[in-house]
């Protein structure tokens, strides 16, 4: 199923936290009727009985990055 990517970069050194836009990921299956190898003709109410008609619950990771931020780089700390 296709779902959503949400990243929070974590910047240890200085505390700092930046969302990165979030990112649609897509699945291939023919089963899911936001991919694009959904057919088209697979229609209500068939689609509905046998496709997913909803995304998955976003996946969310925040990794911890050991440096300062890109602001705090430019405004030269290291």
């Amino acid at each position: 199923m296709c779902y959503w990517r949400h990243v929070r970069n974590v910047y240890l050194r200085c505390g700092h936290a930046f969302n990165i836009p979030d990112e649609l990921i897509v699945c291939d299956s023919s089963r899911c009727k936001f991919s694009p190898n959904h057919p088209a003709t697979c229609l209500p109410p068939t689609c509905k009985q046998t496709c997913c008609q909803y995304r998955q619950y976003p996946q969310q990771y925040s990794p911890n990055i050991n440096r300062f931020c890109p602001g705090c780089e430019q405004a030269g700390y290291r």
